[in-house]
């Protein structure tokens, strides 16, 4: 498919996944949402593809929607994504909607924040898996400067990512939070010098691309995802049934060989 919001290459295991506006600071359009879409179903079902990498072209990551098409919105616009197809009917209709379908993704995905990120743009970073930013990263939910609401279920996954008190500040001020004190609450894993960003982020991507189990990876991020909706007693019942299945696994057995002979694993994924 040629992309015309976005770029993709595929290298070392690793996807990458750039939103391609620098001169709008990657302000989201639907060609955009179409393009995202388009490349994480690829990356996803490509068995070359281990890791899933996301970040913006230039000087922001997303800067959040395009204004000129923000202002010619039809309000009845919005209920277009109730039309989305699931990303993945096995999994959790709660990751199936519009934007809220990476984790429903069994590969890690990071967000490599490389600046501005806001709006829609934060609303994606938040439902990767892992976020890594540049430390001159400026953050803002935008909304309710723009008389929005906490959109696309922002306001169900931010608190589950820095807490309800830090997510009704952020949502409801929607101030602009700077790269120490977003990682000061969470918001982000780890935050680096602009010019290390890339080393760094893809140093950590190239580490689970040779040295985890896909396998693992796969069933240990849907056991996260779906934990809050389940109690203890039902996720160690879905632990102990993915236990009996992973000892069965070639990986598990190439994991413990690959410990013993003091070599680097060679997993397979299944």
């Amino acid at each position: 498919m040629t992309y015309q919001h976005i770029l993709y290459e595929v290298s070392d295991k690793i996807a990458t996944i750039t939103l391609n506006r620098p001169d709008r600071m990657n302000a989201w359009t639907a060609t955009m949402e179409r393009d995202v879409r388009h490349a994480m179903e690829a990356a996803a079902g490509d068995d070359n593809v281990r890791v899933i990498v996301l970040t913006g072209a230039g000087r922001a990551f997303c800067a959040g929607a395009d204004m000129e098409a923000l202002q010619a919105i039809d309000p009845s616009e919005i209920r277009r994504g109730e039309n989305t197809p699931p990303f993945d009917m096995n999994r959790r209709a709660d990751w199936q909607t519009r934007y809220a379908y990476y984790p429903a993704i069994p590969k890690p995905v990071i967000g490599m924040l490389n600046g501005a990120t806001a709006g829609i743009g934060l609303v994606h970073a938040l439902y990767c898996d892992l976020r890594f930013a540049a430390d001159n990263t400026v953050f803002t939910t935008s909304f309710a400067r723009r008389g929005l609401i906490a959109e696309h279920g922002i306001n169900w996954m931010l608190p589950r990512i820095v807490g309800h008190a830090n997510a009704l500040d952020l949502l409801m001020s929607a101030r602009r939070v700077s790269s120490e004190e977003a990682l000061r609450i969470g918001l982000v894993n780890r935050i680096y010098a602009p010019e290390r960003l890339r080393e760094e982020t893809y140093a950590y991507a190239r580490d689970l691309a040779d040295f985890v189990s896909p396998s693992a990876i796969s069933v240990i991020k849907r056991q996260l995802y779906d934990v809050p909706f389940q109690t203890l007693a039902e996720a160690t019942i879905d632990a102990n049934r993915e236990m009996q299945i992973a000892l069965k696994g070639s990986d598990f057995k190439e994991g413990v060989a690959s410990f013993v002979e003091k070599r680097p694993p060679r997993f397979t994924g299944k």
